[in-house]
C-alpha cells in the first residue's frame, strides 16, 4: 500500500518550486509562516510561573489550520520543511504541538537551497525536531516580548503615545545617537597639503610633502608651508630613492547576510529591507523560461563564509572553463567570531549555469542586479588574488622630502568579474622613467588647507556592519531592527545618511538614563551569546531569563515612579501656513513626513511634506523635489506641479541643470 507523503513548508512560493521535485505521491503545503504566536493585546508571558509563553493561533489563520488539518489527515509520513534556522525550527515546533499529528510518522528536514537534489537528499535523512533550537528561539521570543511590552507603556507615559522599545533596537538606536554626539561635540583641525610639480624634459610628475630630515612631519599652519616654499624656491630636486613592490589584495568572501546588505547599499543603493525581500524571492523560487520555477540562491539568513564541497568544484571548474586554470584560487574562509552558526553555507547561486545573462528575462530588473551581485562575488571568492605592482619614490631638496607612488595593475586576478571604481589603479607613467640619483626641475608649487573631519554619519550599509561588529543581533534581525527604528521616527535617512530625530534623542535619553543595561552594547551582546549557548544545548532558557530579569524589574519600578513627563518639539519647516501665518511643522504620519499647522485645533490645514534636493527645474526654476508614484516608486519632478510636467526618474545632474539654466 503506498504511503502518503505530506510536506509542510513556510511560503506558497516554496510550494510551487518543491512539488515539480517530487512525485505524485507527495502533497506539498504551506503554513505561511508562524500559526501559533504571543497574544498581542496583552504580554503573553507568565513571568510568575518561569516566564511560560502563552501561546494562541493567529488570528486569521482558520482558513490556513483548516487546509492543514485536511492535508495532515491524509497522510501517512509528515515532513516539517520550514527553513533552516531558530526560527524555522520553532515553526515546525509549534506545527507539531498546535496539530494533531497522532498516529503520524512526523520528521523534520531542512535544506541550505531549493533545488532537487537538496530537497531529495533530505528527505533521504530526516531527523527529529532540534528542541535546543527552538528553545533559543522561544528564550528570543520571550525575552523580546518581555521587554517590549513593559517598557513601551513607560514611553507612552512619559513621552508620547505609539512608541515602543525593544532590547536590540535600543542598543542599536544608541550607537547612533553615540555617534552623533561624537560629530556634534568633534573639534576640527587645520592642516595644509603641498604638492611640488617636478618636470624631467617634457615629462612632469606630482610630488606630495612628506617630511624633514628623513622623518614625517605635519604641516598645521600656512605659515609653515610658506616657509618650505621659501627654502626650496629655485632648488633642485634629487631622486634619492626608488622601490618597487608588489601588492596582493585577496578576492572577497562569499556574501553572508550582513555583507550582501552592506555592498547591495553601497553598489545598489538598497536599504537593508529590500535586499532581505529580493534575496527571499530568489531563494524561494523565481520562474526560470525552459526550467520551470527554480531556487536560485541558497538559504539568505546566515553569518558562514562555508560554502558546499560541491558547489566549491563547481564554481572552480566553470572559473577554469571561462577564465583558464590559472585563475583559479583557493577559496578562503574567514574564520569567525564566537557565535556564527556554520550549519548553512553562505550565500550564492544554486546553478552556475543559470547566469545573469540567461535570466534578463525572467527576473525584474532590481532582482536581476542583486542575483547578479550575488553571483559575480561567489565566482570572485575562488579566483586568484589581484596583484599590482608599485613604485615609491622619495624625492629630496634640501632638508625636505616629498614622495610619489604609481600602481598599475599587474594581474587582475577576481577584479575581472568583480570590481568597485575605487580599486581600479591609474599608473603614473613618468615615475617609470626616472632613476635614483635624477635630478629633477621645481616647476611650482601647489597648497591647500585642510581640517581634519569627524567620524561620518551611519549610513544602512555601516550601521549593519557596525551591528554584526559589535555582536548585536544575528542575520535574521539586522533589516528588521533598522527598519522598526526608521518606521518608529527615531532614525531618519537624508540620502544615505542616518540621521537622530528629536523623538529619537528624547527615547534614547530615557533609556540611557533609566535602563543602562538594556542599551549598553555590551550587554546586550552578552544577551547574544546567552542565546547561542541555550541553541547549544549548554544552557537552559529558563535560567537565561532568571538571571536577566530581576535586575530589569527593578529599572521599571523606578522608571515608573522617579521620570517626569518628557516634551518632544515637533520640527519646524521652512514652510508657512498660507492659512494663518504660523511656521508649519513636520510630523510623521501612517504614510510618512507631512507638514501641518501647530495652530491645531483652530487651524487644520495639512500639506505633503516635499522634499528637496537642492537643485532648480530647468523649466521653470522652482525647487526640484522628490514624488512617489501611486505603486510607491521615487521619481523627480517639479515643485510647481501640475502646472510644471517636468520630472526624471534619475536624479537630476547639477551640471546639466545650471547647463539648461544658463541656456
Amino acid at each position: 500500500m503506498a504511503v502518503n507523503k505530506l510536506i509542510i513548508v513556510e511560503s506558497p512560493a516554496k510550494v510551487h518550486t518543491i512539488k515539480k521535485f517530487l512525485g505524485s505521491g507527495y502533497e506539498v503545503i504551506a503554513s505561511n509562516g508562524h500559526i501559533r504566536d504571543l497574544p498581542k493585546s496583552r504580554l503573553g508571558v507568565d513571568v510568575a510561573h518561569d516566564f511560560e509563553p502563552q501561546y494562541i493561533t493567529i488570528r486569521g489563520k482558520g482558513e490556513v489550520m483548516s487546509a492543514l488539518k485536511k492535508a495532515i489527515k491524509k497522510a501517512d509520513r509528515i515532513y516539517l520543511a520550514t527553513d533552516p534556522d531558530r526560527e524555522g525550527e520553532a515553526i515546525s515546533w509549534h506545527l507539531m504541538n498546535a496539530l494533531d499529528m497522532s498516529g503520524k510518522e512526523v520528521y523534520r528536514i531542512s535544506f541550505n537551497e531549493i533545488t532537487k537534489n537538496a530537497v531529495k537528499e533530505a528527505l533521504k535523512h530526516p531527523t527529529k525536531i532540534n528542541i535546543d533550537l527552538v528553545n533559543a528561539q522561544q528564550a528570543r521570543r520571550v525575552m523580546d516580548r518581555v521587554v517590549g511590552y513593559q517598557l513601551s507603556p513607560i514611553l507612552w507615559k512619559k513621552v508620547k503615545g505609539k512608541l515602543s522599545a525593544g532590547r536590540v533596537q535600543s542598543a542599536v538606536l544608541r550607537m547612533v545617537s553615540d555617534r552623533e554626539k561624537e560629530i556634534a561635540a568633534f573639534q576640527p583641525k587645520e592642516y595644509w597639503s603641498l604638492e611640488a610639480e617636478l618636470k624631467k624634459g617634457s615629462k612632469k610628475l606630482t610630488t606630495a610633502f612628506y617630511g624633514e630630515g628623513g622623518k614625517k612631519k605635519e604641516l598645521n599652519t600656512e605659515e609653515e608651508v610658506l616657509a618650505v616654499e621659501k627654502a626650496l624656491n629655485g632648488q633642485d630636486f634629487v631622486l634619492s630613492e626608488k622601490k618597487s613592490a608588489q601588492r596582493v589584495k585577496n578576492p572577497p568572501y562569499p556574501f553572508t547576510t550582513s555583507t550582501l546588505q552592506q555592498d547591495a547599499a553601497n553598489r545598489l543603493n538598497f536599504s537593508t529591507q529590500k535586499t532581505m525581500r529580493l534575496a527571499q524571492e530568489l531563494y524561494e523560487g523565481v520562474h526560470v523560461k525552459g526550467h520551470g520555477t527554480v531556487g536560485l540562491i541558497t538559504y539568505l539568513r546566515t553569518d558562514s563564509t562555508r560554502v558546499s564541497d560541491e558547489a566549491d568544484r563547481a564554481v572552480k571548474a566553470m572559473i577554469a572553463e571561462k577564465y583558464g586554470k590559472d585563475e583559479v584560487g583557493k577559496g578562503a574562509v574567514r574564520s569567525g567570531r564566537n557565535g556564527v552558526q556554520d550549519a548553512h553555507e553562505a550565500i550564492r547561486p544554486t546553478d552556475l549555469a543559470l547566469t545573469p545573462e540567461l535570466l534578463k528575462n525572467d527576473l525584474q530588473r532590481d532582482s536581476l542586479r542583486l542575483y547578479q551581485l550575488i553571483y559575480t562575488r561567489f565566482v570572485a571568492s575562488r579566483m586568484r588574488a589581484a596583484v599590482y605592482d608599485t613604485l615609491t619614490a622619495h624625492f629630496t631638496a634640501g632638508p625636505y622630502v616629498f614622495t610619489a607612488s604609481s600602481t598599475k595593475l599587474s594581474f587582475p586576478g577576481y577584479l575581472a568579474v568583480y570590481v568597485s571604481d575605487e580599486e581600479k589603479a591609474v599608473a603614473v607613467s613618468a615615475l617609470e622613467t626616472l632613476e635614483e640619483g635624477d635630478q629633477v626641475t621645481l616647476a611650482g608649487f601647489k597648497k591647500e588647507q585642510h581640517f581634519t573631519q569627524p567620524a561620518p554619519h551611519y549610513t544602512e550599509a555601516t550601521l549593519v556592519r557596525a551591528m554584526e561588529e559589535n555582536g548585536l543581533g544575528r542575520p535574521s534581525t539586522y533589516a528588521p531592527t533598522i527598519t522598526n527604528i526608521l518606521g518608529r521616527h527615531y532614525i531618519t535617512k537624508e540620502g544615505r545618511s542616518i540621521y537622530m530625530t528629536e523623538l529619537g534623542e528624547a527615547v534614547n535619553g530615557l533609556m540611557e538614563t533609566s535602563f543602562p543595561d538594556i542599551v549598553d552594547i555590551g550587554f546586550t551582546a552578552h544577551m547574544e551569546d546567552e542565546l547561542d549557548a541555550v541553541e547549544n544545548g549548554e544552557k537552559d532558557w529558563h535560567a537565561v531569563m532568571h538571571a536577566f530579569y530581576p535586575g530589569f524589574e527593578k529599572e521599571l519600578k523606578a522608571a515608573e515612579n522617579e521620570l517626569t513627563k518628557i516634551k518632544v518639539e515637533d520640527e519646524l519647516s521652512d514652510e508657512v501656513c498660507e492659512l494663518c501665518g504660523r511656521r508649519m511643522v513636520i510630523k510623521y504620519g501612517r504614510h510618512g513626513r507631512f507638514l501641518a499647522c501647530p495652530g491645531f485645533p483652530e487651524c487644520r490645514n495639512t500639506r505633503p511634506f516635499l522634499e528637496k534636493i537642492g537643485m532648480r527645474c530647468p523649466k521653470c526654476g522652482k525647487d526640484i523635489v522628490v514624488r512617489r508614484t501611486k505603486k510607491g516608486r521615487r521619481f523627480y519632478g517639479c515643485e510647481g506641479a501640475p502646472e510644471c510636467d517636468f520630472m526624471s526618474w534619475t536624479r537630476p545632474k547639477q551640471e546639466k541643470e545650471e547647463a539648461e539654466a544658463g541656456a
